[in-house]
């Protein structure tokens, strides 16, 4: 790799960010025509588990604009793009943090009044992505897996401000899936947005519910990437997600206004005139001078049209639901456009390295968020939100003689009200006190740290009936499932087992014990079915009830499996299967379990039914024929040889 350029001062464009990731060697062009259905996305799939470069797709199949993936396809390229400001914003976040720190070292923060400099977007008359209109259908119907709806954007930046404060001052950047044919969409006059109302999208749009005006919507694709990376950052509600992108770009945002004239009434629904909110000139919102494409709009107040399925990071379809549309108005591009995309799939995707890219940032402010919690760590292999660990301290009655979960559960409930973190499923949180060298980030380590500690009895904490992500599917409904907690503090109280012995007595239909860490026991189980309300018992059920005095019970935690070959294997196996495939109220068991005053426990090993659910969403699965288009690139002399 090239050394990077002096003085470098971060990206002016996504063309300007692609020059440079092949004069150092870290992108490599694809000038064979590629199909943007199912073929561009397997290629991004093979190439990112390879660690290999950014792909440039020269020619795209019923297409005129090249595409881009995998720009972060590793930690080390992400660092890369933001190389000249990455120490700038963690200084930031260290005086956000403490700003006295100032004080004792103002040399160390000798960059943080240039990144200061960046914050504030800087409008201008016009920009680059305004050169050229286009339609919907001419952009690359990019579309990542068999079974999805359509093709969808995956990497926008939606832009939306706020009723109640106009202005940039409040507005929000996100990145919220966009399906641009399919379904009953009206081709090239509406496209699905997916968020859910917490967000802060469904903040604003809740807003101008209320205060009956329009709900204006632009989706920028491509730009600088720092805008990328601004559009998934978990910000505070009110700070703007465009400042965050000028500091880390070291660049301030360029904004423009639509020019005037170019606004045009939404088009209504076929068959219905147009909505009244909805008449006349809607209010005038920033457009990203720099982005490569710009598609604007307003949401339809009143109709909301099935969007998906799509393939998801949990590792399975979400399926179709109605979420609301919006009525595109124009659709801009620059001159020299380029298309970036990924896919989304059961982790490690590309997605990944935002995720570790955000904690590197952002992770030093946890602490100052909730009070007692020294790390947090939400766990990539899992689906990211059905597995959160944390790190806390307890404080609470130093002199007691037994130490039991108090200051612990303070901290995890104050965790779980936390934006994004509020979509853990399960939270596993241990004390710093009884092992402060502990790497939360070291899974088996933490797994081992909890299971010599935990007590079934008393540190299961469940929350039941609530909301759970609206993409994890083993709940009880769209959206409703249940949480648990589970609290570990104090001395070591058992040995793990790291082999298993012969003496397993198993209950009729359950086989194949294999271990999946020190402690962990998977047992294939009967296929999962149904059972009837009040007349039938679960196998789960059964097995905790029959299975032996044996072993067994020296194994802390049993997963029930329908391969426990597959769940084994590796720890990336074992976290995907156990926590995205259980719904915990319904899906956890005890050997000798009891309730006392409403608290539910179990005296011996705790028990998750980890089986596929007939509620479950699909997993994903490649297209085999398209698997062997992307073999044929790895050939030698074509462009893949030696990367896949």
């Amino acid at each position: 790799m090239s050394a990077p350029r002096k003085n470098f001062m971060g990206y002016r464009s996504l063309r300007e960010c692609v020059a440079d990731l092949e004069r150092t060697r870290q992108l490599v062009r694809i000038d064979e025509e590629v199909d943007p259905y199912l073929e561009a996305a397997e290629i991004q799939r093979r190439v990112y588990q390879a660690r290999g470069p950014a792909i440039l797709y020269k020619r795209v199949k019923g297409c005129k604009f090249p595409l881009v993936s995998n720009l972060f396809g590793t930690i080390e390229r992400t660092r890369f793009l933001f190389r000249d400001m990455l120490e700038a914003v963690r200084h930031l976040v260290e005086l956000k943090i403490d700003p006295a720190n100032f004080w004792k070292n103002p040399w160390r923060y000798r960059d943080v009044p240039r990144a200061l400099w960046f914050l504030r977007p800087k409008f201008v008359s016009s920009g680059p992505v305004l050169e050229c209109h286009t339609r919907i259908t001419e952009l690359p119907q990019v579309t990542a897996w068999p079974k999805d709806g359509g093709p969808f954007i995956t990497l926008p930046q939606v832009y939306t401000e706020d009723a109640d404060r106009p202005g940039w001052q409040h507005s929000n950047l996100g990145m919220y899936r966009v399906q641009m044919a399919g379904n009953q969409y009206q081709t090239d006059r509406q496209v699905g947005l997916h968020y859910q109302i917490h967000r802060g999208i469904g903040v604003h749009h809740a807003a101008a519910l209320r205060r009956g005006v329009p709900f204006r919507v632009s989706v920028f694709v491509g730009g600088p990437p720092a805008m990328t990376l601004s559009a998934v950052m978990p910000l505070p509600e009110g700070m703007p997600e465009l400042t965050f992108a000028g500091a880390l770009g070291g660049r301030r945002v360029r904004l423009i206004s639509p020019p005037v004239g170019q606004d045009s009434d939404p088009v209504p629904r076929s068959g219905q005139e147009r909505n009244p909110i909805l008449r006349g000139h809607p209010p005038r919102s920033p457009i990203a001078a720099d982005a490569d494409f710009c598609i604007t709009g307003v949401v339809d107040p009143e109709l909301q049209l099935p969007e998906g399925p799509f393939g998801d990071h949990l590792g399975y379809y979400s399926l179709q639901h109605p979420f609301p549309v919006l009525n595109v108005e124009k659709v801009y591009h620059r001159k020299d456009a380029i298309w970036p995309f990924t896919v989304v799939g059961r982790p490690p995707q590309e997605d990944t390295s935002f995720g570790q890219i955000i904690h590197e940032l952002t992770g030093p402010i946890i602490p100052t968020v909730v009070h007692g919690v020294h790390a947090v760590h939400a766990v990539d292999a899992a689906g990211v939100h059905p597995l959160l660990l944390a790190v806390g301290s307890e404080r609470y009655v130093p002199y007691a003689t037994r130490r039991r979960p108090q200051e612990l559960l303070t901290s995890a409930n104050a965790l779980l009200g936390q934006g994004q973190l509020s979509l853990a499923k399960y939270l596993f949180i241990v004390a710093k006190e009884d092992n402060p060298s502990l790497n939360i980030h070291d899974i088996p380590a933490f797994f081992r740290h909890l299971l010599e500690r935990v007590d079934w009895r008393q540190d299961l904490h469940f929350q039941t009936s609530t909301t759970i992500d609206t993409l994890d599917y083993s709940g009880s409904g769209f959206n409703e499932g249940s949480k648990l907690v589970v609290a570990a503090v104090g001395p070591k109280r058992r040995e793990l087992p790291t082999k298993l012995n012969g003496d397993l007595a198993l209950p009729d239909g359950f086989s194949k014990p294999q271990l999946c860490m020190p402690g962990v026991l998977a047992l294939e189980a009967p296929p999962y079915r149904m059972p009837e309300r009040g007349r039938d018992e679960q196998e789960a059920e059964r097995f905790c009830r029959t299975v032996q005095a044996s072993s067994i019970n020296a194994f802390p935690l049993v997963v029930l499996v329908d391969d426990s070959d597959f769940a084994a294997r590796s720890l990336s196996n074992f976290l995907w299967v156990t926590f995205t495939r259980s719904n915990p109220a319904a899906d956890t068991y005890g050997i000798g379990a009891r309730v006392e005053q409403k608290h539910w426990g179990c005296d011996g090993p705790f028990v998750i039914d980890a089986r596929i659910k007939p509620q479950h969403a699909p997993p994903l699965v490649e297209d085999p024929q398209v698997a062997r288009r992307v073999d044929a690139l790895a050939a030698r002399g074509k462009p893949l040889h030696g990367i896949l």
